[in-house]
């Protein structure tokens, strides 16, 4: 029975490359709504990721199948539907013409983030920015910019991928955990709706879910730029 929940929690982590392949498929088809599709499927994807590991841990996978490492199966699903194929929709939308190539860099760079050996540090942070480009891809298709400031954003997030500055990890526990899943879970009814309004959604109400955003880059940093200082204090 142990064995078999241990390949049901797999099983379930294993279902982020169904909602991947899917995903490519409605990048390929593209148009408004089957990138509508590909979004959805990517907050499935997301819901997966969040819940997997609390999963895995419950059933004790590293104990009851050693010699399957569920790490590497999520990180590469995570790879493809958090970079990868956002970074496609975003080429596929046509939302930086003449500029795609610079797609290689937030690629690149999140290549980067994934293989680091403290991608996550011990304290359940993620160092550096977490490669959340399906987000990023969401809001920048939903209220597009000229395809300069579109750029400007990527390559930002791009270059916070090397500063090692610290980033909440919602799904763990820790100090804000609580709030920030009580934040996230509002943020998301919110997405849903827009989600199902879709063309119809107002705008203000896509503006206004940038709050969770902002409050997550906002006190990751505080956080980052606070240990900073206690540990300055300290060597002095």
């Amino acid at each position: 029975m142990s064995k078999l929940l241990a390949w049901l929690a797999h099983a379930y982590t294993a279902l982020g490359l169904v909602c991947a392949a899917g995903i490519f498929v409605l990048i390929v088809r593209g148009g408004d709504e089957a990138f509508r599709g590909a979004f959805a499927l990517m907050m499935v994807a997301t819901f997966i990721d969040a819940t997997d590991g609390w999963l895995a841990r419950a059933v004790k996978v590293k104990e009851v199948l050693p010699r399957v490492d569920g790490s590497k199966l999520d990180d590469l699903i995570d790879f493809l539907t958090y970079t990868c194929l956002p970074l496609a929709l975003i080429w596929r939308a046509g939302l930086l013409p003449g500029l795609e190539v610079w797609l290689l860099a937030p690629l690149v760079a999140s290549a980067y983030g994934f293989s680091q050996t403290e991608a996550k540090t011990a304290d359940h942070y993620f160092l550096g920015f977490p490669s959340y480009w399906n987000i990023v891809a969401l809001y920048v298709y939903l209220l597009p910019m000229r395809p300069a400031w579109t750029l400007a954003l990527l390559l930002a997030l791009a270059v916070l991928t090397f500063v090692p500055a610290r980033y909440l990890y919602p799904s763990r526990a820790g100090r804000w955990s609580l709030l920030t899943n009580a934040l996230a879970s509002a943020w998301l009814v919110v997405l849903l709706a827009i989600l199902v309004r879709w063309s119809a959604a107002p705008r203000w109400l896509v503006t206004a879910s940038l709050a969770f955003p902002a409050y997550y880059m906002i006190l990751s940093w505080a956080i980052t730029i606070r240990r900073a200082a206690r540990r300055g204090s300290r060597e002095r």
